[in-house]
């Protein structure tokens, strides 16, 4: 489907945008936007890649204009530009506001301006159940995305999302942040060992992109079904792998974390549709003629669970090292 067509990545020098970098390239697709407000990682990008397929355009999501000027002839759209940090979030939250809710938004909005075939947005477990400013911003995001969708007209584009957890070995994420400080002798800070985090490559992020573009409906989530482990555990493995025995220092939970995180909500659950390897999570498309729904209703939310890194499968330090080693960040970190 990518066959001769233009794709943007939204916030694309990031790892997301590294990761379909490395897989689209050598494809016969036309050419690849990669649309951020960060200069110098896209010089370094630029330089590192030089490939005339891949074109740059600074702008900023939050920034009508510049995003529906860039968008221009593009078929396809990976939205990815967002905030991610929980605490930066929680001390400037409008910043996520302003980035996470309009800048979606406007990336829907010049999508439908410019006739774009699709558009995905990549989302977060923290959306599920929020507690902290990211997370609300990425679930109303998701919220504005379903809304949207509702409105597309017949040929318009298609307005999906995915959600994942954490991923693994990405920009900001604890486990290069670990091997870092093992590497300079370094004492580990955990909040709390027994905490649990999904585990996700970048490269499950890509394919779970991927599906959901191929199957994706007005108005869809689909979610990854993955493997979890516990911070504590996962500091064990890191420590093995790297014959370290660096001191862990446990430092509490930080601002708007979570013990667990969860993927599905109990009420999505009820509704999502099982597709092996994912979750297919349909748009809640009723009107707001609720009177006909009393008759009609159904409580089968009240017989099923969520999705959370609590309840999935849970990997010991052995399992946690075998997947750790699939990463060619950790490899290479290793020297491999």
């Amino acid at each position: 489907m990518f066959h001769n067509k233009v794709l943007m990545i939204t916030g694309g020098t990031g790892s997301f945008g590294n990761t379909v970098l490395n897989r689209f390239i050598n494809t016969d697709v036309k050419e690849i936007i990669v649309f951020s407000r960060d200069e110098k990682k896209q010089e370094d990008m630029r330089i590192a890649l030089n490939n005339p397929k891949v074109k740059f355009h600074i702008g900023d999501v939050r920034n009508y204009e510049s995003i529906s000027r860039a968008m221009a002839g593009v078929d396809y759209v990976f939205h990815a530009a967002a905030l991610k940090q929980v605490p930066s979030c929680e001390f400037f939250p409008m910043e996520a506001v302003l980035t996470n809710i309009h800048g979606t938004e406007n990336v829907l909005n010049a999508a439908m301006e410019n006739e774009v075939k699709r558009v995905v947005l990549l989302s977060t477990d923290k959306a599920v159940y929020p507690i902290n400013s990211m997370g609300i911003s990425k679930a109303m995001g998701e919220k504005i995305l379903i809304a949207k969708s509702r409105t597309v007209r017949e040929g318009g584009p298609v307005f999906c999302a995915t959600r994942y957890g954490n991923v693994m070995a990405s920009r900001g994420s604890v486990i290069p942040l670990f091997v870092d400080k093992i590497k300079a002798g370094d004492p580990l800070t955990v909040t709390d060992p027994n905490m649990t985090r999904f585990l996700m490559s970048l490269e499950d992020s890509v394919d779970l992109v991927l599906h959901a573009f191929e199957h994706g409906e007005q108005g869809d989530i689909f979610v990854q079904k993955a493997p979890a482990s516990t911070i504590g555990d996962l500091t064990i493995a890191l420590k093995e792998l790297f014959s370290s025995n660096a001191q862990v220092n446990t430092i509490g939970t930080r601002h708007g974390e979570k013990l667990y995180e969860s993927l599905v909500s109990r009420e999505e659950m009820a509704k999502s549709k099982d597709m092996g390897r994912y979750y297919r999570i349909p748009a809640d498309n009723r009107d707001l003629n609720y009177d006909k729904f009393i008759v009609e209703g159904h409580l089968e939310a009240n017989t099923v669970d969520d999705y959370t890194s609590h309840n999935t499968q849970l990997l010991n330090v052995s399992e946690i090292k075998s997947l750790l080693l699939t990463l060619d960040y950790i490899k290479q970190s290793l020297g491999q």
